[in-house]
């Protein structure tokens, strides 16, 4: 809609965790590059953030390094009971006819996942919205997953990516088990003033526009509302360019924020 009128080749703004949008403040380039370093030494990790702080981009963009030597098995809704668990990550591993009982479908897992190390593939198991996972006994099972190895390697690399509460959730004396076979752990914070800045002239020239849109005044009141949070600097840039779009706003100023602020607050909280 506003594409052509403020010259850009596609919207910067979206709400998909497109990898080529990921800006890379020193937080999440750190977030990124832990996450690779997991990968590659098939370590159990976790990366935790606030909603909208952008871990799912980052996951995408881990995943969109990966070449033939690895097989990705991305579960989006980990709210399953153990035995749904093992069949999603079976099924995802390319196990056909999975058994019903959960002994069995171990074994298949460990057949299966020893077929992939003679043919020098390694499992990368990305399970987001880690919140979600319904009981201890589906993260036990997550934990065990960990016992593929041999003597001097693990054998899969699984990697849970959520919200705050699920950190939070961990430091219970019931995850004891679990918070020892993490090998790497990381926590987003929200970005800062400097980065809001750099951030929405980030995703401005990805989407092809290279003269700045926001002044100075409209970036500060863009911060303040969205607190840092990558999500909600989009929905506050995305509702400002459709309403300097209709208001035949070149620019938009501190104005143009607080004309639609009160509109958008309800999906900024």
């Amino acid at each position: 809609m506003y594409e052509k009128f403020y010259r850009l080749s596609e919207r910067p703004f979206g709400k998909t965790p497109d990898p080529k949008f990921l800006y890379k403040s020193h937080q999440h380039e750190e977030a990124l590059e832990r996450m690779l370093f997991a990968i590659q030494e098939k370590e159990l990790a976790v990366l935790t953030g606030d909603i909208g702080s952008g871990k799912t981009t980052i996951s995408r963009s881990a995943m969109d390094t990966l070449d033939d030597r690895y097989m990705v098995v991305n579960i989006l809704n980990p709210r399953l009971s153990p035995t749904q668990f093992l069949k999603t990550i079976a099924k995802r591993l390319g196990i056909e006819d999975v058994k019903y009982f959960k002994h069995d479908i171990v074994e298949q897992m460990n057949e299966r996942i020893a077929e992939l190390y003679e043919g020098r593939i390694t499992p990368v198991v990305f399970i987001d919205e880690a919140q979600l996972i319904p009981s201890k006994s589906t993260i036990d099972e997550i934990r065990l997953l960990t016992n593929y190895q041999l003597d001097n390697m693990n054998l899969m690399t699984i990697i849970l990516i959520g919200q705050t509460e699920f950190r939070d959730r961990l430091q219970s004396k019931y995850y004891n088990a679990f918070r020892q076979r993490i090998g790497i752990a990381y926590h987003l914070g929200p970005l800062s003033f400097e980065d809001t800045g750099k951030y929405i002239s980030f995703r401005l020239t990805v989407a092809g526009r290279s003269e700045p849109i926001f002044t100075g005044p409209a970036v500060e009141l863009i911060y303040k509302y969205s607190k840092g949070v990558p999500r909600a600097i989009n929905t506050i840039c995305n509702n400002a360019l459709l309403y300097g779009y209709g208001e035949d706003l070149g620019t938009i100023d501190d104005r143009a924020i607080n004309a639609i602020i009160e509109d958008i607050k309800i999906s900024l909280t």
